[in-house]
């Protein structure tokens, strides 16, 4: 904090914060408000400030009963902080645990805060925290016809870097509104490096619960976009993938009414049979470094209606029709992978210049 607490001195503030917003074991807006800084209001993204909305679901303004500050959600229709919004502070605080997958939401919220601060003539301070997919990049790049909130810019699936670095992108690429730059400073993790695999303390999100499914979400996520279940609505999400009626399966699950991690999930109440992944995640996929393809090609190849397996929602999450259309097409994963590589290329160019630690090669 002796990094930045100065600077917030005589400023009225504006935080992007949640559940996994901690010094120590304190949430870091009660910190500054027993610090006497005039935080102003809290920004919530998706899932809440408390983290305990599911997927999706309405993150609602409300009030902080701890502090008494305005809570002012950021999902939904209001994904943007408004000239009001931003008309009674000096200086936001973006202090979010990411995982390094550019569908998990929570770096469009960075880059519509970053445009809301170059607008209104504001300062942005990220606060870093590791990324705990940051020691690889894979997957397909974003194409710009394919934009929306679940991937916003040119990146791939994973992209191998923290906020700091990925703001720092933001603004160097022009990839903000007319191609402004935000007032930006990116405050260090000590002794951090991409070759490091960090354990999050705090489940960023409801369903990401466990390392396992933060190794896996980058794989399984584009099930969201299928009829098969990641396994929303059990004590296992994203550590499972399975449907009614799948035959190659050596696990059972049956989703459920979970409030706060999945209300309504696919499949509820009936019987899922499919695969747990959750040792393969820890024994082969935190050392592979790629988005692994063999379940969801897997998956298509063993449906018998193929016309209903994907939903208009898979090619927003891959950022790309292509993939879709190479799994129809019956390429195998190598074939996929391999028409990755010149974007990827490119785009590790593009990294290179705003990385901030030591690289994993």
């Amino acid at each position: 904090m002796s990094e930045y607490l100065s600077r917030l001195k005589g400023k009225r503030i504006a935080m992007v914060i949640n559940q996994a917003s901690v010094v120590g074991d304190k949430l870091l807006v009660d910190s500054l408000v027993a610090l006497k800084i005039n935080v102003k209001k809290i920004f919530a993204p998706e899932h809440g400030f408390r983290g305990d909305v599911e997927a999706g679901g309405n993150v609602a303004n409300t009030m902080d009963k701890k502090t008494g500050l305005p809570v002012i959600s950021l999902y939904g229709d209001h994904k943007k902080p408004s000239s009001a919004d931003m008309s009674d502070i000096d200086l936001v605080i973006y202090d979010i645990q990411d995982v390094g997958v550019r569908f998990f939401t929570y770096i469009s919220t960075l880059h519509y805060v970053m445009e809301a601060c170059s607008e209104n003539k504001k300062e942005l301070i990220v606060l870093d925290r590791p990324d705990p997919n940051g020691f690889y990049v894979d997957g397909p790049v974003l194409e710009k016809q394919f934009s929306s909130f679940v991937g916003m810019d040119p990146v791939p699936i994973v992209y191998g870097m923290t906020v700091g670095e990925y703001a720092q992108m933001l603004n160097g690429e022009g990839w903000l509104a007319k191609g402004e730059k935000c007032d930006l400073t990116v405050i260090k993790v000590e002794n951090y490096s991409h070759k490091n695999q960090y354990n999050i303390k705090i489940p960023p999100s409801p369903n990401l619960k466990t390392m396992a499914a933060i190794y896996l979400y980058p794989s399984l996520g584009l099930f969201e976009g299928t009829n098969v279940s990641v396994g929303r609505g059990t004590d296992m999400p994203f550590e499972v993938v399975g449907k009614p009626g799948f035959k190659q399966s050596d696990t059972e699950f049956v989703p459920h009414s979970m409030p706060g991690k999945a209300d309504d999930p696919m499949y509820k109440g009936l019987t899922c049979r499919g695969v747990k992944l959750t040792r393969f995640a820890n024994d082969f996929i935190k050392s592979s470094n790629e988005v692994y393809l063999f379940w969801l090609t897997g998956f298509y190849k063993d449906e018998t209606d193929k016309d209903h397996f994907f939903t208009p929602f898979f090619d927003k999450l891959a950022g790309t029709d292509q993939l879709r259309k190479q799994i129809q097409d019956g390429l195998t994963p190598e074939q996929i992978r391999k028409s990755w590589k010149p974007a990827l290329d490119n785009f590790r160019k593009i990294r290179a210049k705003y990385l901030l630690y030591e690289d994993f090669s």
